[in-house]
């Protein structure tokens, strides 16, 4: 069997070993990159009194990485698939362990902010390869459960950010945020090199025009959102990257369509489960990221919790994910994903209304109780099923191109929630008082609420466990990325 295709038994149902150590280390990876997004967000005092800086500035050592991590993505898969993945994913291990000691070691707020957007580099090129490598190693039967620890792990990641950060900046400082990514890396780095397989995409071509434009299209409109609060949404710079960046996407959206080569293929969106399930992980992420943004820093302002006691208390929503994402994707293997997701996503947008429904300058922490638990079984049964549907959505040409895809747009919802739902707390309260917070914080998480459950009907668009089959690659003629040796390893769409 030719090592460069992704195939592999579909009849064998044990996780041996390269495929034990292939969720391993693609889970650990993917771990330290996911942590980075809000590990920073509880030391931002510290380094402020260390380095210095204005607001700006300490906004930008968060920006910079989300900025460079979700314009790169598309990128960082289209280099694996041209390349090797196994060896794009070292080379992205690489630059994030390295830039994660530059981070540690800054003299000043500038070096720290360069020194994160090389973070978000490394990142880019890293993190969607982790599921194409993972999917090429586990045979299909156990697919789901293996994306599902995967997911799990990540999505904790996430989630448990403001608690990591500030645990470690108060008992130890700030800096150990980033030196723990250090001897991860190093390990990491030849282990992957002893333990995965390589694999290409067939007849995979770099898209340079495509490059440019996605980039730069993702550049503008980020930049607009995280921008949005301090320059006000009608400032000439903001709109300038909202329409210049919405004009650039659209140019994107053109050229995969009419490319014989393109980045990524507008034709994986003309596939109903593959449409579905992307829109539906970027107005999660857009509902969980603004909504985590607010009720950590609510746990701490209003409530008067530390960060580590702020974080403590949110386990119930944060670990939860850890017990019951496993369990989705063992459920996904049997019914399907669809219904998984879609309740998962329902009990998530369920458990944020909750919570705006019951919050309160005098809230005690058991009546929050309820609302962390149905919040997190919700993430826990979305994250695996998510995953899995996505790549069952595609042939394996094309399985880097739409892990790109979908992590680019869940960084998009993600930067698309903080600036939101940071614009409605604004215009309806602020940090003046504890009354002020919660006035800001209830109709935000109410508009998180209605994302989420707007994402739940988008899931309902994927097709059922019948109907789960990648789509045959388009003729040669049309892409020949795909190639015509995949299109024979895959059945036709029914």
């Amino acid at each position: 069997m030719n090592g460069k295709h992704d195939t592999h038994d579909t009849h064998d149902t044990a996780l041996r070993g390269p495929a034990i150590w292939a969720l391993v280390l693609t889970s650990v990876a993917g771990f330290m990159a996911a942590l980075d997004n809000l590990v920073v967000t509880t030391a931002l005092p510290a380094i402020r009194k260390d380095l210095g800086g204005a607001l700006e500035d300490l906004e930008w050592t968060v920006n910079a990485y989300t900025l460079t991590f979700a314009v790169l993505l598309l990128f960082g898969a289209a280099l694996g698939d041209r390349f090797g993945r196994r060896r794009l994913f070292m080379g992205g291990l690489a630059i994030f362990t390295a830039a994660s000691a530059f981070a540690a070691l800054s003299p000043g707020i500038d070096e720290l902010i360069a020194a994160r957007a090389v973070q978000g580099v490394g990142a880019a090129v890293m993190m969607p390869l982790t599921l194409t490598l993972l999917t090429a190693a586990v045979p299909a039967a156990r697919r789901g459960m293996a994306l599902g620890i995967f997911s799990a792990v990540s999505g904790l990641a996430v989630a448990s950010g403001p608690l990591v950060g500030g645990t470690l900046t108060e008992h130890i400082s700030w800096q150990w945020i980033f030196w723990l990514n250090v001897p991860i890396g190093l390990a990491l780095i030849p282990l992957a090199r002893l333990k995965l397989a390589e694999s290409t995409a067939p007849n995979s071509r770099l898209d340079a025009p495509g490059t440019l434009l996605i980039s730069g299209g993702l550049f503008g409109i980020v930049y607009a959102l995280v921008n949005a609060n301090a320059h006000g949404w009608t400032s000439a710079p903001v709109l300038t990257g909202l329409i210049a960046g919405a004009a650039l996407v659209g140019a994107f959206v053109v050229h995969g369509f009419r490319s014989a080569n393109p980045m990524l293929p507008m034709r994986l969106f003309l596939n109903r489960g593959f449409f579905g399930i992307n829109l539906a992980s970027l107005l999660m992420y857009l509902g969980m990221f603004g909504s985590i943004f607010l009720l950590s820093q609510f746990l701490q302002g209003v409530a008067g919790y530390s960060p580590t006691q702020a974080g403590v208390r949110m386990l119930p929503w944060t670990a939860m994910p850890l017990v019951v994402a496993p369990i989705a994707g063992i459920l996904s293997d049997r019914i399907g994903g669809r219904p998984v997701v879609a309740v998962g996503l329902a009990l998530q947008a369920l458990g944020l209304g909750w919570f705006a429904a019951v919050l309160s300058t005098d809230v005690s922490y058991a009546a929050q109780l309820p609302a962390l638990i149905v919040s997190g079984i919700g993430m826990g049964l979305y994250f695996a099923p998510a995953s899995n549907i996505l790549m069952s959505t595609v042939s394996p040409a094309d399985q880097g191109k739409a892990s790109g895809a979908n992590n680019a747009l869940r960084e998009v919802g993600g930067a698309l929630g903080v600036a939101v739902l940071a614009s409605v707390f604004s215009a309806q309260g602020g940090y003046e008082s504890p009354q002020a917070f919660t006035d800001g914080t209830v109709p935000a998480l109410w508009i998180g609420a209605a994302a989420v459950a707007v994402a739940a009907a988008f899931a309902l668009l994927v097709p059922g466990k019948r109907n789960q089959t990648p789509p045959v690659p388009a003729t040669a003629g049309h892409t020949p990325e795909t190639g015509h040796a995949t299109a024979s390893k895959v059945p036709a769409a029914g």
